[in-house]
């Protein structure tokens, strides 16, 4: 699967030729035209399968198996069977009835919207995560004034691209050699719409799911009272530009949809970036950072204070610009940076900030009940190549000679005193939480995917084993884990759960960590290896829609949805506790991107972003005070050390 995310990761890079339309204005107004139409396989993608009851009941008590002692174990599993043979069966035919009665979406879709819209737990931290360019090649292209201009640009051209129908479909290539060429491309776009998903799987490719990708734009999160809303306005023309805890807009699209000249959004950006106004004393940020329901009741207070129009702005905008008046330190601090910021300069509700330091240092932060990392990576993928390849402006640029003066205006808000006191305990609220968030990196040298995969060993399976390894080492016990694996290759599939805490990763920490004396070089080899071949199956069994945690939560909410007392299975502790991830990962690695993250997803846990290269791994923490990440990372450390040296055949000490 890791050689899989690599080819889906290389081909979201890799997009699309470097035809250009251009508009009057002189600008390039789309990244390519593709031949195939954006949209053409999204009517003919397979659909998500619900697994077979007896096989998710199998899945989940297999995962079981390492995280309960056996009296545990049989109490969970009599408690799974029963649920099989009675409740749970009726539940399930009454999803596969109401799953084929909505052939034009998923089971898993409408759950997870909800899942996702009706949390209360504030966004940033809980929900949001963040991907950080890597820096421009050309240093000199750094700069603050010239990377938010010319990423802006290629985000617009990107946008413009995709709404036009123009943006290469999203397609993973098993033989690209076959798939990946301009003759089938000539070919399959003769090929029906209805028909087109089995013309690529013919020659083993697999387009993707494309539905969430209109969300990018235009787009928010709305807070209300129980369940939030989805708000898109594809009609508005205007940048959200945030800097100082102080909110600009100003219109990167004429009346007819083209994009405004770069140099003319330079000199708009320049214009903001030189505003000296002073950052307001009741940041209306932070108020994006609350409790959705604290939020949603000061929201209408502020819709009732005559900011209806102002907010109005803030949530159609095409997207948020947000300049940050500092350089970025290290990688600690970028993280901290892209992940939550000050809580002042960034609007969290928006589908993404695009984040841009003092120093060019860029990065997205993305609301995540919109979408995956599937549509933003390959975004981030295009706007990256874009900018860099083929930048609007250039150092010797310069700006415009417009009135920035009226064409840029800052909106302003009219707070009461209920208003100020709320902002200013969503401020408190924000630092408390951001000031137990620690964020620690390590960067293992001694190896990566290249020396793995000659092992003939999965460099996934080896750092999710690295991370079991580690905790066993640290804590003494082996927990619930989480790897988020995508589902994009059915129609509107989110993602489903790889569960890489089984018995065989149990087995060889064990032998690694408290046996070491006991088993020879061999032996452990042979451990890693079974460790591997398990993750692959997992990991292709969650790919397929074949994993346990969706179906399970699928018949949970269709229980609740029927007014049917939750199950007994629901009740065991067993399931509260796999549900518990101490260890919360997610791994990609693209040529746009320097580091990605996101907050624990409970507080006693870890949050592991991670990144197998060529010849090294990265790997990066965040935890609150109840668990030190810092520690965790050493051990990590420790873990890949003994692993590669097991695999080159060397002997290694306890």
């Amino acid at each position: 699967m890791a050689a899989r995310r690599q080819l889906l990761l290389r081909r979201a890079a890799a997009a699309g030729g470097w035809r250009r339309g251009y508009s009057s204005a002189g600008a390039a107004e789309y990244l390519h035209r593709s031949i195939v139409p954006t949209m053409h396989y999204q009517k003919s993608l397979p659909r998500l399968p619900v697994p077979k009851l007896e096989d998710t009941i199998t899945r989940y008590l297999n995962a079981q198996k390492p995280l309960l002692n056996d009296d545990q174990f049989r109490k969970t599993e009599e408690l799974a069977r029963q649920f099989e043979k009675g409740i749970g069966r009726e539940l399930h035919e009454q999803l596969v009835a109401q799953d084929n009665q909505n052939k034009h979406t998923s089971y898993i879709t409408g759950p997870w919207f909800d899942m996702y819209l009706k949390s209360r737990e504030p966004v940033v931290l809980n929900f949001n995560a963040f991907m950080s360019f890597n820096p421009d090649p050309k240093s000199e292209y750094n700069d603050q004034l010239i990377r938010a201009t010319n990423m802006t640009v290629s985000a617009i051209r990107f946008m413009k691209t995709f709404r036009a129908g123009y943006l290469e479909p999203e397609v993973f290539h098993l033989n690209p050699e076959k798939s990946d060429t301009e003759i089938f491309k000539k070919i399959i776009r003769f090929v029906p719409s209805s028909l087109s998903w089995f013309g690529a799987y013919m020659v083993n490719a697999y387009p993707l799911d494309m539905s969430q990708y209109f969300r990018l734009f235009n787009s928010t999160r709305l807070p209300k009272l129980n369940r939030d809303e989805l708000y898109t306005d594809e009609k508005a023309k205007h940048l959200l530009v945030m800097r100082n805890g102080n909110f600009y807009i100003f219109d990167v699209l004429d009346r007819d949809g083209n994009m405004l000249k770069p140099s003319e959004i330079q000199a708009h950006l320049k214009y903001i970036l030189s505003d000296n106004s002073p950052a307001p004393a009741f940041p209306l940020g932070y108020l994006s950072s609350e409790n959705r329901d604290t939020w949603a009741l000061l929201r209408k207070n502020l819709l009732e204070s005559g900011n209806e129009e102002a907010l109005q702005k803030v949530d159609s905008a095409v997207f948020c610009l947000s300049l940050d008046d500092f350089p970025v330190k290290d990688f600690v601090h970028l993280s901290h940076t892209m992940l939550h910021g000050d809580g002042a300069n960034r609007w969290y509700d928006k589908s993404f900030n695009l984040i841009i330091t003092k120093d060019g240092t860029a990065g997205i932060n993305f609301e995540h009940s919109w979408g995956d990392g599937v549509a933003v990576l390959r975004f981030q993928n295009e706007v990256f190549k874009d900018s860099t390849k083929a930048p609007a402006i250039s150092p010797q640029s310069q700006p415009a000679s417009v009135d920035s003066s009226t064409a840029v205006r800052k909106l302003d808000f009219k707070l009461n005193d209920a208003l100020k006191a709320g902002i200013t305990k969503a401020k408190q609220k924000f630092d408390a939480s951001v000031e137990g968030l620690s964020v620690n990196m390590i960067q293992f040298h001694e190896g990566g995917k290249d020396l793995l995969k000659q092992k003939k060993v999965s460099p996934d399976a080896v750092a999710q084993l690295a991370f079991q390894m580690a905790f066993l080492r640290q804590y003494n016990q082996t927990v619930a884990t989480y790897e988020s694996c995508s589902t994009a290759a059915f129609k509107h599939g989110r993602t489903e759960t790889i569960r890489p805490a089984s018995i065989h990763t149990k087995k060889c920490s064990e032998a690694f960590v408290r046996e070491l004396s006991k088993h020879s070089t061999e032996e452990l080899q042979k451990l890693v290896v079974e460790c591997s071949k398990y993750h692959g199956r997992l990991t292709k069994e969650a790919a397929m829609g074949q994993g346990f945690d969706r179906h399970l939560f699928g018949l949970r909410y269709l229980a609740s949805s029927k007014g049917i007392p939750l199950p007994d299975f629901y009740q065991d502790q067993a399931y509260a506790r796999i549900n518990h991830n101490i260890i919360s990962t997610s791994t990609l690695v693209s040529p746009a991107v320097q580091l990605g993250g996101f907050g624990p997803v409970v507080a006693d846990g870890f949050g592991v972003g991670y990144q197998v290269h060529d010849d090294w791994i990265g790997c990066n923490v965040s935890s609150y005070p109840t668990r030190n990440g810092k520690e965790y990372l050493q051990c990590i450390y420790k873990s890949l050390e003994d692993i590669f040296n097991v695999l080159k055949g060397k002997k290694i000490g306890s």
